[in-house]
């Protein structure tokens, strides 16, 4: 039988969920475009949350991104205080995400490595 979600783990899911929905249909500031959250950490009392989000257009302009969100950090709090019911709305803290952008390099270069590998047994091959 799967094991239940803590209740953190589903606060955790719903505060993600309803700061994806606030940022992309409520947030006006024109550097926080394209992101997807794709993490959300909360402390044990509730009172900081560590929001970790990946742009759409890689590493450039992240620091915009970052000013914007750190910006509308107090609206998004208030609202999600609005939608979450939750003893203490935390402190919304963002992180850009570079696990994703990580582990595309590390993709490439295994298919370079896997690509020379290859090469090199045709060589031998062809010896």
């Amino acid at each position: 039988m799967p094991k239940e979600f803590s209740r953190s783990q589903r606060v955790v899911e719903q505060i993600r969920r309803e700061l994806a929905e606030l940022i992309r249909l409520e947030v006006k500031d024109p550097r926080v475009g394209f992101i997807t959250l794709t993490d959300v950490e909360i402390t044990p009392d509730y009172a900081h949350a560590k929001v970790y989000f990946t742009s759409m257009t890689g590493s450039e302009g992240v620091e915009d991104i970052l000013a914007g969100l750190r910006r509308a950090s107090g609206f998004l709090r208030r609202e999600l205080g609005r939608r979450v019911r939750i003893h203490t709305t935390p402190e919304l803290h963002f992180h850009s995400d570079k696990s994703v952008e990580e582990g595309s390099r590390l993709s490439r270069l295994i298919d370079e490595v896997v690509r020379e590998d290859e090469s090199r047994a045709q060589q031998h091959k062809d010896d």
